[in-house]
């Protein structure tokens, strides 16, 4: 038997995060150029159009059919904090600090997830999980602490205001997925995407009318080069990346795959380097094992 045949679940998972990877990068060059509000909601509706020819492909209909209105509720909800609120703050931190460090904060995602399932859902926290955030927030902590200046307890050798942003996506994508998880129940994955993915372009489009952001979206669907960048983005994140983190859980234990597709902290560093020019340090390589590492204790003990 080929690997192909006996590792799907975890090639899937690593699909996922190099598609992932691409998307950050695709949707940091887009905001330089258009403006991080611009490219979510733009990127939300390319997603709407991606994900409904998936289900039309797989259900033979294209907007979801068949969830409870307590699921709509709750994956409304979900998608508005995720996607409006977590992603908003994200996309400004691409903006503010890069895709690299963002994404390294991000690693911050998971063990906030477990806590909040812990709040929210009223799931297990055990001492490992206290671990492997402690282990995440070391590694992330190396990267972004420089060594204090004089007059300073804490050198912030990134801007705080990208770092703050980063985390605000952490914790917004990290409550958006307890949410999503209370409203889905059985409910298909990729349907259950597609209403919180619908909740998000609402909210956007509404927050729009009164921050007066429509004229830069017309603006931004005139430049050429960014809607390059933000189809690309749509195309390997909710299109592919959701598809083929569907296909590692499916055929891979939630662990497995979910440490796996926390490896894009490390796999951003070489493009971060060759594409845009980025100076890292061996420090900066170490902290971004160490904040993977930290993700796999949570998942894995």
């Amino acid at each position: 038997m080929s690997i192909f045949s006996t590792h799907q679940g975890e090639l899937a998972a690593l699909v996922t995060a190099i598609c992932w990877m691409f998307t950050s990068l695709s949707f940091e060059s887009a905001g330089k150029k258009v403006g991080s509000m611009a490219v979510n909601l733009i990127r939300l509706v390319m997603a709407i159009g991606l994900l409904g020819t998936l289900q039309y492909l797989r259900f033979g209909y294209f907007f979801p059919e068949g969830a409870s209105v307590d699921q709509w509720v709750w994956l409304s909800v979900s998608g508005l904090v995720g996607f409006v609120v977590g992603d908003m703050l994200l996309f400004q931190a691409f903006v503010v600090v890069g895709a690299r460090i963002s994404m390294l904060v991000m690693s911050l995602s998971p063990p906030l997830a477990a806590l909040f399932g812990w709040l929210v859902l009223g799931e297990q926290l055990t001492l490992a999980h206290l671990i492997g955030m402690m282990v995440t927030i070391s590694g992330i902590a190396l990267v972004i602490l420089g060594k204090p200046v004089k007059g300073k307890r804490i050198d912030v050798k990134y801007p705080l205001k990208g770092v703050l942003l980063a985390f605000g996506g952490a914790t917004g994508q990290a409550l958006g997925l307890v949410l999503s998880k209370l409203g889905m129940g059985t409910y298909d994955a990729a349907s259950a995407t597609m209403i919180r993915v619908i909740a998000g372009t609402i909210g956007f489009a509404i927050l729009f009318l009164f921050t007066g952001h429509w004229p830069r979206v017309l603006q931004a669907l005139k430049h050429g080069a960014a809607m390059v960048r933000i189809s690309i983005g749509a195309f390997f994140g909710p299109f592919l990346g959701v598809s083929f983190s569907l296909l590692a859980i499916k055929y891979t234990t939630t662990g497995v795959a979910s440490t796996i597709m926390a490896i894009v902290p490390v796999l951003i560093i070489p493009p971060a380097i060759i594409l845009f020019k980025e100076k890292v340090t061996l420090k900066e390589v170490v902290g971004a094992l160490l904040a993977v590492a930290g993700v796999a204790v949570l998942f894995w003990f």
